[in-house]
């Protein structure tokens, strides 16, 4: 087992490798507090909502923001991202002519989707104010992630858990934490990516299932996705390809709906620069993270199927998110 498989596996349950790099972690915090302490937020001239997690990797942030810009229509909002992967760290405001290398696949895939106005730097701060000089009739900011970037300011933050929880309880790198553990303050709601509450913590619960499938070309075209489609590609030979921090989700998500497939995990942020599949394969499901790196006329003769994501909060975390917005806007 390499050192990174094992370290990720004490991220769960501690081990010895874990009890180790405990010193290490006992100085990330003291940097976090060091930083959070002496750090004040900017001022901003519409409130900033801030989708994150405290648990390394994919929890289910881009997911939960897209589901807020669903829920919240009718709201002239903007979304703010670092754009993980990206080839800059520099602002850049986002057009359909963006590519994943300028905007980060993510950000790139919210403004396809939903067409809001988004804007990414390393700097969220500044992400933010290119953004509403650009819109200035914007009411809300989406921040997704950037629960650890103390000048961001935040009228409301989303904490997003999936079924690891809060792992080892240990902060980086014994642990999976970003910042410690504590109870949650009033203007913080829980929302579980999980079957059941993976902390101790109070919150809401998404429902995660698959949306259907929409060939890659159609997908760009932005034709919806269909269960008729994806259904259609039982008995094929498939290979389900995930660049995600999570993979197998997915990958277990096609089991259930009695899809045979030749699972392809890819790293997170996976880039596409060459095709990851053996030449010759007929059939490919990619996630839509992925599908945004990847032009129609790069597969040759391979036949790619975007498969989306269906992500539904309950009812009651919508009721309260909106009651909230509106206290922000009014």
């Amino acid at each position: 087992m390499s050192f990174a498989s094992r370290l990720q596996r004490e991220w769960l349950a501690p081990g010895l490798l874990s009890a180790l790099l405990l010193p290490l972690s006992w100085l990330y915090g003291a940097v976090v507090r060091w930083r959070a302490d002496r750090t004040r937020p900017a001022l901003l001239p519409v409130p900033v909502i801030v989708v994150g997690n405290w648990i390394v990797g994919g929890a289910g942030k881009t997911p939960t923001t897209l589901a807020l810009l669903r829920m919240l229509e009718g709201v002239r909002i903007g979304v703010v991202s670092r754009g993980y992967g990206r080839s800059s760290d520099e602002v850049h405001l986002l057009t359909r002519e963006s590519s994943a290398s300028e905007a980060g696949d993510e950000p790139l895939l919210i403004h396809l989707r939903c067409g809001v106005p988004v804007a990414v730097g390393r700097d969220r701060v500044a992400a933010a104010r290119a953004l509403l000089g650009r819109h200035p009739d914007l009411q809300l900011l989406i921040s997704d992630d950037g629960l650890q970037h103390p000048r961001l300011p935040r009228a409301l933050s989303v904490l997003v858990f999936d079924e690891r929880g809060l792992g080892n309880g240990r902060l980086l790198p014994a642990g999976p934490l970003r910042e410690p553990a504590r109870a949650t303050r009033p203007d913080e709601i829980v929302l579980y990516n999980a079957k059941r509450p993976s902390t101790p913590l109070p919150g809401f619960f998404a429902r995660r299932q698959l949306g259907g499938a929409v060939a890659l070309d159609a997908w760009w075209r932005g034709e919806p996705a269909s269960l008729d489609a994806l259904y259609g590609l039982r008995g094929r030979p498939l290979v389900a390809a995930a660049g995600m921090a999570q993979p197998q989700r997915f990958f277990d998500m096609l089991t259930e709906l009695g899809l045979g497939f030749t699972p392809l995990a890819l790293p997170d942020h996976h880039r596409f620069a060459t095709l990851p599949w053996p030449a010759g394969t007929g059939d490919v499901l990619l996630t839509e993270k992925d599908a945004v790196k990847l032009r129609p006329e790069q597969l040759g003769s391979t036949r790619a199927w975007v498969v989306t994501l269906d992500f539904q909060p309950e009812p009651d975390f919508e009721a309260l998110l909106r009651e909230r917005v509106l206290d922000l806007l009014s």
